[in-house]
């Protein structure tokens, strides 16, 4: 039927998005299994489903979609910035000369 091949390519396009999902990481990670499962909702919304359903004539086991097939692992980044340390002293280095320009500065005009 022309609508189980709509529903087919829609669902196949939600699989695909949270494929890609998986693959970026971090939030949109998150999102990749609810997906994925929606995928396979979908799939089950097909109008022949539906009309088999209505009859009564519904299948009594499981279609191999009914079960979310894994997604690809998240790569884990390792290694991400500099030494916290080297920052913490490179932003107190900066501080200690903002200080001292700005008290050299407040010399120059005194409030007297």
């Amino acid at each position: 039927m022309k609508g189980d091949a709509l529903v087919d390519r829609g669902a196949d396009g939600l699989r695909r998005l949270s494929e890609q999902a998986a693959r970026r990481g971090g939030a949109a990670s998150k999102l990749a299994r609810p997906l994925a499962e929606d995928s396979v909702f979908l799939r089950k919304l097909k109008p022949s489903l539906i009309k088999a359903r209505a009859k009564g004539a519904a299948p009594t086991n499981g279609t191999p979609h009914d079960v979310v097939p894994p997604l690809p692992a998240e790569e884990k980044k390792t290694g991400g910035g500099p030494n916290p340390f080297a920052v913490i002293g490179g932003a107190a280095a900066a501080g200690f000369f903002a200080a001292k320009v700005v008290d050299w500065r407040g010399h120059a005009h005194p409030r007297d």
